[in-house]
């Protein structure tokens, strides 16, 4: 009977110390609703962003946090230089870049399962990638995004000005789907 208890005891033990890394209430946990590729998120709906940074792909070294990006929108996107629809979907994000940058809105990249830097960083310069990219081979980064697939590049999380998640776009985009996205968050009373 002891036994029993002391079993029970070391069980609960396990499963308290399990659950001390669950999300705090108003942090972000991704849910795909029906399957949806395209989800939207207003108001109360919307979850601030767990801290997330990672080594700069160009600059080795450097870490790139979301958080050096205080008051902007940010538009991460997940990208891998193997990924034929990144690189069909790179010149469109560039585009929507160049378009909204002086409007306060900052893109990321998240280069992720390059084994090493040189394919994605001749990516970003071949194709004219003026943002930066965090390299993260293995996607430790994106720890802190809980229950977000991982597995789906290219896809593309946009963040208000408070770093909340407020779309997350789980397929290749072209200019035309992302522009009025992020116009629409940038216009959003401070």
């Amino acid at each position: 009977m002891r036994l029993r208890a002391a079993l029970v005891a070391i069980g609960m033990l396990v499963l308290a110390g399990c659950g001390s890394g669950s999300a705090a209430p108003d942090e972000f946990t991704f849910v795909a609703p029906g399957g949806q590729l395209k989800i939207f998120y207003d108001g109360e709906q919307r979850k601030r962003l767990p801290a997330l940074e990672g080594e700069s792909l160009l600059e080795e070294g450097k870490t790139i946090k979301v958080s050096d990006y205080r008051d902007k929108v940010v538009v991460l996107n997940l990208w891998g230089a193997w990924c034929v629809a990144c690189r069909t979907e790179a010149d469109d994000l560039e585009r929507v870049h160049q378009q909204t940058k002086d409007s306060g809105v900052q893109f990321l990249g998240i280069d992720l399962r390059d084994p090493s830097r040189t394919a994605p960083a001749d990516f970003v310069r071949d194709r004219g990638i003026t943002y930066p990219s965090i390299y993260d081979p293995a996607g430790r980064s994106l720890l802190a995004l809980r229950n977000y697939p991982r597995n789906v590049v290219p896809s593309t999380i946009v963040l208000d000005r408070q770093h909340r998640v407020a779309a997350v776009l789980l397929t290749d985009l072209l200019d035309t789907d992302l522009l009025p996205v992020v116009q629409r968050i940038a216009a959003e009373p401070r």
